[in-house]
């Protein structure tokens, strides 16, 4: 069952890393927030006064191979879905995040470090309750042959499809579906890695980015396959990195889902336009009590 009220962490919790794209290493540090404080990173390097930045669709300024946050004084802070989706996936509402560089670390390429380093942390209810987002009318935006959809559900939870479709026959076609209900994360998402093909690294690298990728932080497809030692997770990994992703992007409405999401090919532009194409939207949607455990036959019921 969802939690009713809102929760933060117990206690502070620590980890440092390099940023995939830049290489620079950074340190973060997750410290427990008010209520109705939502998700906030904090630049401890940038000026005084000049470094929150909201995690919010609103403040998103990049999205080129990760998802970046921007705020009014030009303060970012760039890959931030791996966290977030880890945070999304645990159910903490309110989070202070602290961190001294402009790129959250990579780890292992998935969200397990950060995952991991949250259920060290702790959860603590706290005394306002939680409010989700309850979709009530289907919201689509299209990029080519990509889509992605918020439709609405009957459930309390949000459940994701995605589908991908590569000509590299080492990832072909893969689509997953799955409800993200409490464990379910954990279970199927959150050791996902993210992925990309050694003919694309050069390329990349000569545009400042993947300056501190490797096969330590990603799984990288040659001409005869999967170049990590250890292979893949699972066979499907790569769906359920791109679904990882999308618990992420996601949690920039800011707040839990209560809809379907369905996607072909998504990624993270896709993603950041369906939230701020929802959140645009009025009548698709309404705030809805954490709380309320109703099965609805007809969702407009909750208007």
């Amino acid at each position: 069952m969802a939690h009713a009220r809102q929760t933060t962490i117990s206690r502070k919790v620590s980890c440092a890393g390099i940023g995939v794209h830049s290489g620079a290493r950074a340190r973060l540090t997750l410290l427990p927030a008010a209520m109705n404080t939502g998700i906030r990173f904090v630049r401890i390097d940038a000026p005084a006064g000049t470094g929150e930045i909201q995690a919010h669709a609103d403040a998103v300024s990049d999205t080129q191979l990760g998802t970046t946050l921007s705020n009014e004084h030009g303060v970012s802070v760039a890959v931030v879905e791996h966290l977030l989706a880890a945070i999304a996936g645990v159910g903490i509402d309110n989070l202070l995040i602290e961190i001294d560089g402009h790129e959250v670390p990579i780890m292992d390429g998935s969200s397990s470090v950060f995952y991991e380093l949250l259920t060290l942390a702790g959860q603590k209810a706290q005394g306002a309750a939680r409010q989700r987002i309850r979709i009530l009318e289907t919201i689509e935006v299209r990029e080519g042959p990509k889509r992605a959809t918020l439709s609405p559900s009957n459930g309390d939870v949000l459940t994701l499809r995605a589908r991908i479709e590569y000509d590299d026959q080492h990832i072909g076609v893969q689509q997953m579906a799955m409800k993200l209900a409490p464990g379910m994360f954990a279970r199927d998402l959150a050791f996902a890695r993210t992925y990309g093909f050694a003919r694309d690294v050069e390329m990349l690298r000569s545009m400042g980015l993947a300056q501190g990728g490797s096969l330590e932080n990603a799984v990288v497809i040659g001409e005869d396959g999967v170049m990590n030692p250890e292979g893949l997770r699972i066979e499907d990994e790569f769906v359920r990195h791109k679904m990882l992703d999308a618990v992420g992007d996601l949690m920039l409405a800011g707040a839990p889902i209560a809809g379907d999401y369905d996607a072909v090919q998504p990624g993270h532009g896709l993603n950041n336009k369906l939230v701020r194409k929802l959140l645009a939207t009025p009548s698709a949607w309404c705030w809805e009590d954490a709380g309320t455990q109703v099965v609805r036959e007809d969702v407009h019921a909750a208007v």
